[in-house]
């Protein structure tokens, strides 16, 4: 059976909850949550993405919210405990997801720029 996720776990800023909430009134009723996913890449080794999922496995952790869940399972949630997912739109069409507070890992990632970002994958 899934866990429920806290805080402690991962959060949204209310902007990303808005904007979930609007995404989730135009997908599917199949759609049972967005899951957040890692995958190699960046200079830390790792970046997230975002996607819909109709599935949620038994070792998932569900992060409930009003309208709609965030989906993480346990190998991903290793590498984003603590991290918050903000929405930024600077009015310029580049609206997105991004992963805030992420763990440095390899030594420091601050010339890179591309450390765990993610450009919303599926949900932008």
């Amino acid at each position: 059976m899934s866990a429920v996720l806290n805080e402690m776990d991962l959060t949204l800023t209310s902007p990303a909850q808005v904007k979930m909430q609007d995404l989730f009134k135009q997908v599917d009723d199949s759609v049972q949550g967005v899951r957040v996913f890692a995958t190699a890449g960046g200079c830390s080794g790792i970046s997230f993405g975002m996607t819909f999922t109709d599935v949620i496995n038994d070792d998932d952790g569900v992060l409930p919210f009003e309208g709609f869940k965030v989906v993480v399972d346990d190998a991903t949630l290793e590498h984003l405990r603590g991290v918050e997912i903000d929405f930024v739109d600077n009015e310029d069409g580049n609206a997105t997801f991004v992963f805030n507070n992420l763990p440095q890992m390899g030594g420091g990632c601050s010339s890179c720029g591309s450390s765990g970002s993610s450009s919303g994958g599926g949900c932008s």
